[in-house]
């Protein structure tokens, strides 16, 4: 059961009361509108403040401390929902019922949070410099490697081109020289302003009472000097002219992807026939897509779609040869048209849902993916639980899907190709 509480302006617990599992998990999220200034420090962040505190002040004697929590951990949470971009920490930890005797987990786990969020050394006005340096160092690299994945590559390449107008073309690890310019200093002036003036989501799984977690919190949240103002409302793809990019690298296989704009979001009514549509479409084995481009045509060697659905966009991608980009094009938007003229079998419809309905189930399967589920659908404005969800999802008709299919719009398409071609 979901109970939301409002411990400060704006600070939000939400706690979901579950005893089926011997681990539990608290997170922390500091919210704000997504900016390309933002972006690096918050992504950077967490990860400094998990290098060390005054009383454990270095990894050993972090790892130390989270052994003595019985086998505890600490990991850094930077996501992004819609318009939104949030920093803090993930904790999971062992339910107080399977301590030994006398011992408590729960409420040390939080003073530790505390420690780690607040307890942290610094130096000239700043996080200490190499806590810093090595860090970034790291995200640096985390941000490369991305790149080197030549699909997601694409993909974001896609994205920033389409979203140019939009923040969700502000990628969400900020640019590498972005990060390696942080300073100590930075970073701590930006986090300092982050603790005052951004909202803050609380989210706990677990057995406990929401009020004694919300005690349990109150030394936390009484050290911080608040004055957070509400974020905007989540809003839909900010349009701007799109069209075709190509670009040319030295890769040996060419990347389409094709973005496409709807009006439906998550917070729409008609976002469960979009899920389907977008699954009949492209998300799955059984899509036409998979099943006509890669089985049947052999047009390429990876095909699929995925909906953002917090922005409305849908984007195509496939890995391919490179003299088949028109072909793929051509068959891609002729299946689109396919699903836009109720060309769906019963058997595509039915094993779509399944697909979805089968996701969320997964969703209560762990503390950890409760939190993610309910902790992003807060943020981006989904207000349907795992069940109405699929409720949802089961009574979806081939009208709907179509009538979803036929919203959408080709917006920007971007290809990637051989230096040579």
């Amino acid at each position: 059961m979901m109970q939301t509480i409002s411990l400060l302006p704006g600070v939000t617990l939400r706690c979901f009361r579950d005893s089926r599992f011997k681990q539990g998990c608290l997170s922390f999220q500091l919210v704000q509108p997504m900016s390309g200034a933002a972006a690096p420090r918050n992504a950077l962040l967490p990860t400094v403040l998990l290098r060390g505190t005054r009383a454990h002040p270095d990894l050993r004697a972090i790892t130390q401390r989270l052994d003595e929590l019985y086998g505890a951990s600490v990991s850094p949470l930077v996501r992004r929902v819609g318009d939104y971009q949030t920093t803090g920490l993930y904790c999971g930890f062992m339910d107080d019922r399977f301590a030994l005797p006398g011992d408590r987990v729960l409420g040390p786990m939080i003073a530790f949070l505390q420690e780690l969020l607040l307890d942290f050394p610094q130096e000239n006005g700043g996080f200490l410099p190499a806590f810093v340096e090595s860090e970034k160092k790291n995200l640096i690299s985390t941000i490369e490697s991305e790149r080197n994945d030549k699909r997601i590559y694409a993909m974001n390449r896609m994205l920033k081109t389409m979203c140019r107008e939009d923040s969700f073309g502000i990628p969400r690890l900020g640019e590498p020289a972005q990060v390696a310019a942080i300073t100590p200093e930075d970073l701590l002036s930006h986090y300092s302003l982050s603790l005052t003036a951004s909202p803050i989501q609380l989210f706990y799984v677990g057995p406990a009472q929401p009020q004694a977690v919300a005690e349990l919190l109150m030394p936390l949240l009484s050290r911080l000097d608040r004055n957070a103002a509400p974020l905007a409302p989540q809003s839909a793809f900010r349009p701007c002219r799109g069209g075709y990019v190509s670009e040319r690298l030295d890769v040996s296989q060419g990347k389409l992807c094709m973005g496409f704009t709807t009006p439906i979001t998550c917070r729409d009514p008609r976002f469960p026939a979009m899920q389907v549509m977008n699954t009949v479409l492209g998300a799955g084995m059984t899509s036409k897509l998979f099943m006509n481009l890669r089985e049947k045509l052999s047009l390429c060697y990876s095909i699929g779609s995925s909906y953002h659905s917090s922005k409305g966009i849908v984007v195509l991608s496939a890995g391919i040869d490179f003299d088949k980009e028109a072909l793929t094009r051509e068959e891609s938007l002729r299946q689109l048209a396919a699903c836009q003229a109720g060309d769906i079998t019963d058997r595509e419809l039915e094993a779509a849902k399944a697909a979805i309905v089968s996701s969320l189930r997964s969703t209560h399967d762990s503390p950890g993916s409760i939190e993610g589920y309910y902790a992003t659908a807060a943020l981006s404005g989904l207000d349907l639980s795992p069940q109405q969800y699929m409720a949802a999802v089961e009574a979806v008709t081939k009208d709907q899907v179509v009538a979803a299919a036929s919203t959408l719009s080709l917006d920007t398409t971007y290809f990637l190709k051989g230096e040579s071609q």
